[in-house]
């Protein structure tokens, strides 16, 4: 994928910016949260469960898998074997948030609920907040489990706010996690729920990493920077550098963490009307009183600074053993 905005600089990656983004936390209470993820499917979901569970700024109630097409079947439960490997294993964590088993296929239609232990999660955990006090759901992967939630229990748009990655820009069109399902997008997109969205063109801009930048972040950064500099490498050589030859340019992007920096206040973006979705993913006019937050900006040096920061502080009072570094924590064919 292309690299289409500026790129890191390491002079500064250890300083914390004194530049001002227009974010969308303002304070320093923790914030309740719930993740959804399709971990196994790519390297990104791995970077972005370690940084939500180092970051001490977040309540984190639970971690649910997604399903994926890349991901073995039944995909919610493999994806949910990887999701415990990387918190017990490569994090080290013998106590930690649930971790929860979400769905394994895609809706069949916008209206008809898929039922998994996700669902009935986020419903009943959900019930403890209010309009004025939400639960922050992040969405890195399909949006079978959380649409399923809307579904099934409608008030849940009362309680809850959505964090997505997703689409390639503001006109909507084909992506990744909004092609592993469309119905539960468009479920979501005609409901009520809040919605803030990080495209990909913002991750591309804000988010890629070259094997240089890559490498100078992690190969000496303990065992937790040992496992993703692993990770990245593996991921890059299989799927950036084929027929590229000695041509090492092209960067990876780290998707997902878009939807941690927002909440974390480290993003600018704006408001727009709120569409609706065609089976092709395309936009249509929607409902016209409603909007979505778009993304469009991530302050990327302040985020890096503060996730290798966490990293570094987690492993000066917790030991993570390096002899589990055998094996990926994506899947290989």
């Amino acid at each position: 994928m292309r690299l289409s905005g500026r790129p890191v600089c390491f002079a500064v990656l250890f300083m914390v910016s004194t530049g001002v983004m227009c974010g969308a936390q303002n304070t320093d209470a923790r914030i309740p949260v719930v993740l959804s993820t399709d971990v196994g499917n790519e390297i990104d979901d791995q970077w972005a469960i370690t940084y939500l569970l180092l970051q001490p700024r977040f309540e984190v109630l639970g971690v649910m898998s997604a399903h994926a097409p890349s991901i073995s079947a039944p995909a919610g439960q493999t994806s949910l074997r990887i999701l415990v490997d990387v918190v017990e294993n490569r994090l080290g964590m013998a106590a930690h948030p649930p971790l929860i088993e979400g769905g394994s296929l895609p809706l069949q239609d916008a209206r008809t609920p898929r039922m998994s232990p996700a669902v009935h999660f986020l419903v009943e955990t959900s019930r403890r907040f209010t309009k004025d006090n939400r639960l922050t759901v992040l969405m890195i992967g399909a949006a079978t489990d959380v649409a399923s939630a809307i579904l099934t229990d409608p008030t849940i748009v009362d309680r809850v706010r959505v964090i997505q990655m997703g689409f390639p820009d503001e006109k909507g069109g084909e992506e990744f996690n909004i092609h592993n399902d469309v119905h539960a997008v468009q479920a979501i997109l005609d409901s009520k729920v809040p919605l803030v969205i990080g495209p990909g063109n913002v991750c591309r801009a804000s988010l890629s990493l070259s094997l240089d930048q890559a490498r100078a972040m992690l190969a000496t950064r303990g065992a937790i920077g040992a496992w993703l500099w692993e990770e990245y490498q593996a991921w890059y050589y299989r799927a950036v550098k084929p027929l590229r030859v000695d041509d090492f340019s092209k960067p990876w992007v780290i998707w997902d963490d878009i939807t941690l920096a927002y909440v974390l206040g480290m993003t600018k973006q704006h408001t727009l009307p709120r569409p609706s979705m065609r089976d092709d993913m395309s936009f249509a006019l929607g409902n016209t009183d409603q909007t979505v937050t778009w993304i469009t900006d991530v302050d990327e040096e302040r985020m890096w600074a503060d996730f290798l920061g966490l990293v570094d502080a987690y492993q000066r009072t917790h030991t993570v053993s390096r002899k589990i570094y055998g094996r990926l924590t994506f899947m290989m064919p």
